[in-house]
Parts: structure tokens; sequence; C-alpha cells
């Protein structure tokens, strides 16, 4: 395994001092040691992997440095738009260092929603023109292969990718953490959510531990999984489907259950939302201020005012709560929606929280045969 804190100074022995990114399970000790060792203006976590990369086109426009942009596999798709049409050598001939996690890889056991993507991601990068190596797990043979990716940057003034597989990075541990509100955890909030709301409620929940902890509570209280769906890929897209739901099923109460980072990495999605003024949907942002699947860096959503940024797109009824009781009265009463209702929760999950028992698509047909009401 590769020491971060030696990658890290050969980046910057390299040349590279500005990382930005979204953070990825395979990546979080070098994102939490970024965290940890890099100034505020030199590390920067916005809200998508596209993001990442027009910030890192600015920083090089401003110093004529090769900046460093990290991502999951996932995030490709975000970060295919400015790949091509910015950084591309046939635009504007950015040079770039793209860190990516091989999450899926073929032969590696993983979840689904990170398989097709494993399966296809060098493809992607070759279907772009992107040059990349699998990094090595040696502290030696990564040298030499960084020595390589920026000798090919010198000619080429374009994008070169670094892809880690699992277990690459050995373990390290965030210290710099900032203090989360709330008296409740996540599952906590989705367990009195689920307790207070009306029996049929559809629920629809974020990627990462929203979804896994939203599958625990069914089990504990023996409520079944056929009204839930569990967005276990597409990060911050769990609201748009639960809307077209909503707009479809008037007859159907249905929430979703967002978090601060995915909500963030689409933001735009609340103004659609908001202008819809469907009434039998609700919007509940469980709000930590981190990335909490992914290592626990942080978001940006306890430095803003969500709530008020749900007014402004046109919610009706807006409310922030960060205690049991508040949020059950919220959670029972009956609100013409769209409702927007920050839950501002503490970070961490348990560490022994299972995995969805149902198969992606076990899951959709449950749900459908719901919506076309067939009712268990």
């Amino acid at each position: 395994m590769i020491e971060v804190a030696f990658f890290y100074d050969e980046l910057v022995r390299q040349g590279t001092d500005f990382f930005t990114g979204i953070p990825d399970s395979l990546l979080k000790s070098f994102c939490a040691y970024l965290s940890d060792h890099t100034e505020e203006r030199h590390h920067i976590i916005p809200a998508n992997e596209g993001a990442a990369v027009a910030l890192a086109c600015g920083y090089h426009l401003a110093t004529g440095k090769i900046p460093l942009v990290y991502m999951q596999n996932s995030g490709i798709g975000n970060a295919v738009n400015p790949l091509l049409s910015l950084a591309d050598p046939q635009v504007y001939h950015i040079p770039l260092i793209l860190l990516i996690g091989w999450r899926g890889e073929p032969g590696i056991k993983d979840e689904p929603q990170h398989l097709k993507q494993g399966e296809v991601t060098l493809a992607l990068l070759e279907a772009m023109n992107i040059p990349y190596m699998i990094l090595a797990n040696t502290e030696g043979e990564l040298s030499r292969q960084l020595t390589s990716a920026y000798q090919r940057i010198a000619q080429t003034k374009a994008p070169y990718a670094l892809v880690v597989p699992k277990d690459t990075f050995a373990p390290y541990t965030l210290y710099k953490t900032l203090s989360s509100p709330g008296e409740m955890s996540r599952e906590e909030a989705i367990e009195e959510i689920l307790c207070s709301s009306d029996p049929g409620e559809l629920f629809f929940s974020t990627t990462g531990m929203a979804s896994r902890e939203l599958c625990e509570v069914r089990d504990r209280f023996q409520m079944g999984h056929e009204r839930d769906f569990l967005t276990v890929g597409s990060m911050g897209h769990a609201s748009q489907i639960a809307l077209a739901v909503a707009l479809h099923k008037p007859d159907r109460l249905v929430t979703c259950l967002d978090g601060d980072g995915a909500a963030l990495m689409h933001l735009g999605a609340m103004g659609i939302i908001g202008t819809r003024k469907v009434r039998n949907f609700r919007h509940i942002l469980l709000n930590n201020g981190a990335h909490d699947s992914v290592g626990g860096q942080p978001t940006v959503a306890l430095q803003i005012d969500l709530p008020a940024i749900a007014k402004a797109c046109g919610y009706p009824g807006v409310y922030s709560v960060s205690t049991r009781a508040a949020l059950a009265a919220l959670a029972a009463a009956k609100l013409e929606g769209p409702t927007f209702i920050e839950v501002r929760v503490h970070k961490g999950a348990r560490k022994d929280l299972g995995r969805p028992c149902l198969s992606p698509e076990e899951n959709k047909y449950a749900l459908m045969r719901v919506l076309k009401g067939h009712n268990p």
C-alpha cells in the first residue's frame, strides 16, 4: 500500500499544489490527508466533479501549474463536458492530473451500482483520448509512474488520468473535523420520519448511507420494502426521480430523503421542485455537513442557508429542525407540498450497518407493483 503522505509529497515535488474534487471511498485516505495538510485556497471540495474540472482549469490559467482533480469513476459522467469542451487539446489545452477511484473494477466484488461503471472506466478514458495508467501500490513504482505522467503532460498540455484500484492507499484518519449539529443520528431521524408518517407513503432515498439506513429501519419495524426506492447510484438525482412519481401519481404521498452532499451536487433540482407546486411531495434533507459515506469530508451545507434557498425556489412550506420531537411533529403533520424540511443530524453511522436485501431490479418491480395499485 501507498502512504498518502508519500503520494502527496511526490505530487508537490512534481509541481502540483492545488487539489479539488468529490471524495470517494477508495480515495478517502488521500482526501483526508488533503483536508489536514493543505491550505484552504489550495484544496476545494466543490458541488460536483464538473465544477472540480472547471476550478482546476481556472487555477491553471492563474498560475500555469498542473492541478489535480480527484473523483470516483462514477463522477466521470459529471466531468465529461468540461473535460471535452474546455480542457481538451482541441479547445484550451489545459493540463490536469485526474485521480480516479476505480469502483467496480472487473474481478473485484462491489455493489451493483458500480459494476457497469467499473467495466467501462478505462474505455471511457480511451473514448475521450485521455491517456491513463493504473496506479501501482509500491512507492518506487509509483514514483516512476508519476515521473512518466508528468513528462507526458509536459508534451501534450492535456489531462492525464491515474486510475486507483481498491486498497492502493494505506489508511489515514481525518483529524480536522467540524462539529455536527443536531441531537439525532441520520438513522434515528429516518426512524422517526418513518414511524411518524402515513404508512402508505412512498420514500425515495439518496445515495449512500441513507438508503442502507432506510432499509435497516424497515426491517427493524417489519414494515416491508415495497414502498421505497433506494437510489443507490446517480448521486444528486433522487429528488427528481421522486418528483416525477409525485407528479404522475397525485393520489400518493411521496417523500425524498436527501443528503446535503447530494442536494448540493445538483442544487438546481430545488428550483424545478419549487416551481412545480406538487402538493403530495416532501423533500426532507438530512444535513450533517459531510460526505459521510466516503470518509466524512466536509460540504458547505452548514455554512449556507438551505431553507432560505428552498423558500426562494418556491417551496410553500419550509422548515428546519434539529430535535426528535420537532421532527416527529413535522413528519406527522398534513402539510401541503412541496414541503422542504431540513433535519440537522450529526455525522457517523453504525459499523454493522447492513446492505439492501433486494437487488436494484427487485426493488424497482416491488415499487412499481405498489404504484399500479397492487398493495401487499
